[in-house]
């Protein structure tokens, strides 16, 4: 973060300040993890439903922290009370914070000499994480890039993430996240983007938004709070993502397989580990269009318009189609459990995608497992609870054990009973041997496996984050070392 005094932190929160000089000045980051505290840091002490930060705040002093912003005075061990910005909402205070600081950013930017800065936002019900991953790695290559670690996409999230830029940086890549209406305005409000991508429109969060044309609602908000001369980059192959170009105060870039995009895919093919190869093709101008080969090395077709997103979106930022290309193919899935593939040393392959699971990403992660099996290998989904589908839950659930039993897929383990209704689905589809099976839990699961895996096995770990299923992701990789 840029530094600033105590004084300067109250006036951005409109707190008080308590138990420090005004003029103590904040010159390290801006952590709510007393375990990430650097010397001169501010320590947000997040209120949490098990864990309170405050009671973590004496400790983050100690490891150098020099300001805590937090909603009560909290005692210093050694008397007195911990130097403090006191306000009456942490997370709303610390979202003024980054907005502030943005603020000053942009200005330093429009200086001369200043460092031309440019926030880009993404959103969308699949592929946020991976395409801002895949936009890190790009804009890195051009300039200091801040980008948000794992998830970072809610209210507290974004904040840290924005706050973590400074005067050299010249690009900021944010995720939103939404599981309501007025979620992601509220982020723009934060921080405004310069550019705004919009990938899907898919079930996920349908219990939080009751259907998917409130999921188009609330993912449109991306593009009502783009800056005035702002650019959306907007899915051409998903109607209600198009919807949105009439919403957009500036220029519109579209992306998608569909002739009509502007930045394209063509000549789309999988190799026998899943991974797609095509020409990228940009015909944003009345000239003749541009193109140039990209091989990812990302497992999964769907990945393709999740690279597509990244490169209209880059092209966008003034990057040249041969580094856009050249980055794609050398990117790497930076984040956990995210089509994260792990060949064991005992010849199991497993797909570690456990970090979170809708009926759209369901869908690809068992389709991009069935291309990597191919015919020589069996394919082992280990299947969990798709979490926030409300009403819609059990359909939901039993169409991907109709779809397990389509692609043939050797053995499908279902993991507890939230998501009972997929191994009714395939017996429903046809599967009546011992090719789908239900483990009570997460150990039940595991123990299966451990007597059923054999050599040349590829296997799949997919479900949302809440059901836990991620821990036995990561036992299933560790079981091979």
């Amino acid at each position: 973060m840029i530094a600033l005094t105590a004084a300067e932190v109250a006036a951005a929160t409109g707190g008080v300040l308590s138990g420090v000089h005004p003029g103590t000045v904040v010159s390290g980051p801006v952590v709510s993890d007393s375990r990430e505290v650097l010397p001169g840091a501010l320590f947000v002490a997040l209120p949490g439903e098990h864990v309170d930060g405050h009671a973590f705040a004496a400790r983050a002093v100690e490891a150098g922290a020099v300001l805590v912003l937090a909603a009560h005075d909290v005692p210093h061990p050694a008397g007195g009370t911990l130097p403090a910005v006191l306000v009456d909402d942490v997370t709303v205070a610390l979202g003024a914070l980054a907005r502030e600081v943005l603020a000053r950013l942009r200005e330093a930017a429009a200086e001369p000499g200043g460092a031309a800065l440019q926030v880009v936002a993404v959103t969308g019900s699949v592929g946020k994480t991976t395409t801002k991953d895949l936009l890190a790695q790009l804009f890195a290559a051009d300039g200091p890039t801040v980008a948000p670690v794992r998830s970072f996409n809610n209210e507290i999230g974004l904040p840290l993430t924005v706050l973590r830029a400074d005067e050299a940086t010249t690009h900021l890549v944010l995720e939103m996240g939404a599981s309501g209406i007025g979620h992601i305005e509220y982020l723009t409000q934060i921080a405004p983007p310069d550019v705004s991508v919009v990938l899907v429109v898919g079930a996920a969060h349908l219990g939080e938004f009751g259907g998917v044309e409130a999921t188009a609602r609330a993912k449109s908000e991306l593009v009502r709070g783009l800056r005035s001369d702002g650019v959306a980059v907007l899915n051409a192959d998903d109607h209600r993502v198009m919807a949105m170009a009439e919403l957009a105060p500036g220029p519109v870039v579209t992306f998608g397989i569909s002739p009509a995009a502007q930045v394209r895919a063509t000549d789309v093919t999988l190799d026998q580990r899943g991974r797609a190869a095509f020409t990228l093709v940009d015909a944003r101008t009345t000239h003749a269009p541009r193109s140039a080969s990209v091989r990812l090395r990302l497992v999964g077709e769907h990945h393709v318009h999740n690279a597509l997103a990244a490169a209209a979106t880059a092209l966008v930022g003034g990057l040249e189609l041969a580094d856009v290309a050249a980055g794609l193919s050398s990117a790497d899935a930076l984040s956990p459990h995210r089509m994260h593939v792990v060949d064991r040393p005992d010849g199991v392959t497993v797909v570690d995608d456990s970090y979170n699971a809708n009926p759209d990403s369901m869908r690809a992660a068992l389709k991009a497992l069935a291309q990597l099996a191919g015919r020589d290998r069996r394919s082992v989904a280990v299947l969990g609870e798709m979490l926030e589908l409300g009403a819609e839950a059990r359909q939901a659930h039993d169409a991907i054990g109709r779809l397990v039993v389509r692609l043939n897929i050797g053995l499908t383990v279902v993991v507890g009973d939230g998501a009972r209704a997929i191994r009714d689905g395939a017996n429903h589809e046809g599967s009546w041997g011992d090719e789908v099976v239900l483990a009570d839990d997460i150990d039940a699961a595991e123990q299966f496996l451990a007597q059923e895996l054999r050599a040349g096995d590829v296997v799949l770990v997919k479900s949302s984050y809440g059901s836990g299923l991620w821990q036995l992701g990561d036992r299933l990789v560790g079981a091979g070392e």
